[in-house]
């Protein structure tokens, strides 16, 4: 039997076979392919090593694309924030922002330096289909209380009261069975991560070169003195934490650094003061419960102005499916950073009122982007670079408590797709191999994308997935309250048909998250 943690395990329910629907992309009414599951919760150490395999989550759904046969191949990015330098037109947008704060400046005849809006069919390609099909397929609200009294009824039948000491197992499963019933499964919402307004850079040419040392400087010891904690909570635009990297000898020659740009001193009478808050989504914290009418508010709005939603179908429930319930259990570890691991709203506060808020996931080795929402009154800010370079100074502020958090996942590059383009203008860039799953460098595969939608990176013909499943009858199985290796779940089974499915899923989640995530089966 598996052996138990101070968390829970993960507990997913694997979609037999792969869902076919209607590219948002291309618009092929049958092209876009997927694999999918539910989480009813997830570690985020799982949900790390799943996304390094190609995964991605819209709320509890969890998808992969199927790379090889989809219409348009997703392939997912990472950029480097630590090596990461701004462009000129990275910069462009960062200038527009403090002009606006400082001086109340609008900037205008931009609109041209802004790629096409995806509409909502584009972002969320084929959910429909996905939702039927779970519909029809799981019920998994009534799944959650079938194993709720059938549990129960196990209890009475041995005459035991569920307070009393009991095998590890059983205490194991109950936990379990408690997870299973805090699931929202109906009508999920899978969503790929949202294309973000704002001009690729123009890497043919080199960034920008200036120094003004003496305003940094003051602005550094200021700044020192109005935020030395550092928080995370109420973390100020323009008051940055002393956490942050710190000023080198300064040159010339030396081009100001991403945090140099962000926290430019602003004068005394500032037109705007911009806040940036990071609150827990999930579960929600205080602040989050506080805001959440008001964040919805933007995202109604949002939805129909940019995606010309009617007013009745931005509702608070389609709002909670999609971009506040999450799988990842919340983790504090003391090495870990300040606002613990999880999922997070990130919220842009401009004089007081919510204007963006962007949906982040805390991982191990990441922040990783799951979408952004912002009122369209403030479109002129190029709000969807601006929080996106926000996101990577972020991810390099906490990376100077946690070391091994260095990574900017910006969800799939589609290279298919002209508005899909523009992530890979945040460099330096990785993209994963869809064959052995080892990054590597964007510019190694431009060329290659360039004469085929589908491309194998891994340019050594020999190489392996390293992590595949090797040992599938140690994926574990939750069946009937017990945990159990499949090697000793399948000798229980009489229908041939469930292997094909489970040796599916151990070969799209990998040996590692098959031996530590619970595969529920009825």
């Amino acid at each position: 039997m598996a052996s138990w943690a101070a968390l829970s395990p993960s507990i997913v329910e694997y979609f037999e076979g792969e869902d076919s629907y209607r590219c948002g992309y291309c618009k092929n009414e049958s092209g876009s392919r997927s694999n999918g599951m539910w989480a009813h919760s997830m570690t985020v150490q799982d949900y790390q090593d799943l996304i390094d395999r190609g995964w991605r989550r819209s709320g509890k759904y969890v998808y992969k694309p199927v790379m090889n046969q989809t219409c348009c191949p997703q392939y997912t990015i990472r950029c480097r924030p630590l090596q990461f330098q701004p462009s000129k037109s990275h910069k462009k947008v960062l200038k527009k922002m403090l002009k606006f704060l400082a001086k109340g400046e609008i900037s205008k005849g931009n609109c041209e330096d802004e790629p096409m809006e995806p509409t909502m069919e584009d972002t969320v390609a084929g959910d429909f289909a996905l939702i039927n099909k779970l519909d029809i397929q799981c019920d998994l609200k009534t799944l959650s209380d079938d194993l709720k009294e059938s549990f129960e009824s196990e209890e009475k039948k041995k005459g035991k009261s569920p307070k009393k000491e009991e095998p590890k197992e059983l205490i194991q499963s109950q936990h379990i069975e408690e997870k299973l019933g805090s699931g929202e499964p109906s009508h999920p919402l899978k969503v790929h991560t949202a294309p973000k307004p704002g001009k690729g850079a123009d890497l043919s040419k080199p960034p920008c070169r200036k120094a003004k040392e003496i305003r940094k400087e003051r602005k550094r010891l200021k700044l020192m003195q109005q935020n030395p904690a550092g928080e995370l909570e109420g973390f100020q635009a323009q008051g940055e934490p002393p956490s942050l990297f710190p000023r080198k000898a300064n040159k010339s020659n030396q081009p100001k650094s991403l945090e140099d740009l962000i926290f430019e001193s602003l004068p005394e009478n500032a037109s705007h003061k911009l806040e940036v808050r990071v609150v827990r989504s999930s579960p929600p914290s205080s602040q989050f419960k506080a805001t959440f009418q008001e964040s919805y508010q933007v995202y109604k709005r949002y939805q129909m102005v940019i995606h010309k939603d009617p007013p009745d179908k931005p509702t608070v429930s389609q709002f909670t499916r999609f971009l506040c319930s999450s799988p990842l259990e919340a983790e504090n570890p003391p090495h870990g950073p300040d606002c613990g691991y999880g999922s997070f709203h990130q919220q842009y506060w401009l004089d007081g009122r919510i204007i963006a808020v962007g949906v982040i996931d805390i991982l191990p080795y990441c922040v990783s982007s799951v979408y952004l929402y912002y009122d369209p009154d403030y479109s002129f800010l190029s709000l969807g670079v601006y929080s996106a370079l926000r996101e990577i100074g972020f991810t390099r502020q906490l990376h100077q408590k946690t070391s091994q958090l260095s990574y900017y996942y910006m969800g799939f590059y589609i290279h298919s797709c002209p508005k899909m383009k523009y992530k890979g203008q945040y460099r330096p860039s990785d993209l994963l191999c869809p064959e052995t799953y080892v990054w590597v460098p964007i510019e190694q595969c431009l060329s290659s994308l360039e004469n085929s939608k589908y491309c194998r990176f891994n340019q050594d013909p020999e190489a392996v997935d390293e992590g595949r499943s090797k040992e599938p009858d140690r994926l574990q199985v939750f069946h009937k309250k017990a945990i159990m290796p499949y090697g000793v779940y399948k000798k229980q089974q009489r229908d041939p048909s469930e292997e094909a499915a489970v040796l599916q899923y151990a070969g799209l989640v990998g040996q590692a998250c098959s031996e530590r995530m619970l595969l529920l089966r009825n």
